[in-house]
């Protein structure tokens, strides 16, 4: 997870403190085989999302998205709704929301019973309730990185994630930032050992084509290398910064203005990667309004044929 990413998280814990509700997966959504589906991280317009949610999902409907992805989960709210009062929120919005971002954390599972806490429970509880197919960790741990050990330990969490989804017709994913393209245990790539050490039947790996780029992973070797383990995409390009989000040297920006064969990847994600998600997402602007970008951006998809 980026430091932008996580500080975010970290305000909305302070924003968004509520009560809990009541469990419920009534809705739970059973994943549409191969079902192509075009939408955007609502990181996207974090800006916009925090000052008028409604608005915001207004326009993003009119623009022509269908579905959308939530990077904000707190306190079992979600922009200060319950799950329940979002999903109703998306559904007049003629939006559905097949997956969301909430980090898988050590804290979540406890060792002696071999069971996750209550907190994470209510998580997948909640996702269900959305009509979601994938519930996604947008990173990990930094500990967790230290040793070989410990990333084998919280890959084997993810499978146990990935049973929990299972009970109610969703699977679990990863999704990647740049870390695991430049950092090694034992000798491995970080992202080989995840992968390697997942089950494809209930866990996913979301590929995010632009986080990677800056630390030296190029996404078509990696669908190329695991075909078939990439049913979502995160659809971004990159240029050069002077810093770059997540310090790497790399922003990004608008689809096909950058140095990623983007629709390029989209359609091997298509014919090998087992892709049928594909999210748009873009954190830096540069001089346009989120709102405006995500418009583009739309367009740009559309045009490719995809």
């Amino acid at each position: 997870m980026s430091n932008s990413r996580r500080k975010f998280l970290q305000n909305s814990a302070l924003l968004l403190a509520g009560a809990s509700v009541k469990p419920s997966y009534l809705f739970a959504q059973k994943e549409t085989a191969m079902k192509k589906l075009i939408g955007i991280q609502l990181y996207s317009v974090r800006a916009d999302m925090f000052k008028n949610p409604l608005a915001t999902l207004k326009a993003i409907s009119k623009m022509g998205y269908e579905y959308v992805e939530h990077a904000n989960y707190v306190d079992r709210k979600l922009y200060g709704y319950t799950a329940s009062e979002f999903k109703k929120v998306l559904d007049d919005t003629g939006l559905h929301m097949p997956s969301g971002h909430t980090e898988l954390l050590n804290a979540h599972w406890n060792k002696s019973t071999k069971q996750f806490t209550d907190e994470w429970k209510y998580t997948v509880e909640d996702a269900a309730t959305l009509g979601q197919q994938f519930v996604i960790s947008p990173g990990m741990d930094e500990n967790v990185r230290k040793s070989y050990d410990g990333l084998m330990r919280f890959s084997e969490s993810f499978n146990n994630a990935g049973d929990l989804c299972k009970k109610f017709g969703m699977k679990f994913g990863y999704h990647n930032h740049n870390f695991e393209f430049s950092e090694k245990v034992n000798n491995q790539l970080m992202y080989d050992i995840i992968v390697k050490n997942t089950n494809p039947s209930t866990v996913i790996m979301q590929l995010d084509t632009g986080n990677m780029y800056g630390a030296g992973g190029r996404a078509k070797e990696w669908i190329e290398k695991y075909p078939g383990r990439f049913p979502s995409f995160h659809v971004k390009d990159e240029i050069k910064a002077e810093k770059g989000e997540m310090g790497d040297g790399y922003d990004s920006t608008l689809l096909g203005k950058g140095v990623i064969d983007t629709k390029g990847l989209c359609f091997l994600g298509k014919k090998i990667g087992g892709t049928h998600h594909f999210i748009v997402e873009q954190e830096s602007y540069q001089g346009l309004t989120p709102l405006e970008c995500a418009k583009i951006n739309l367009a740009t998809v559309k045009a490719w044929g995809l």
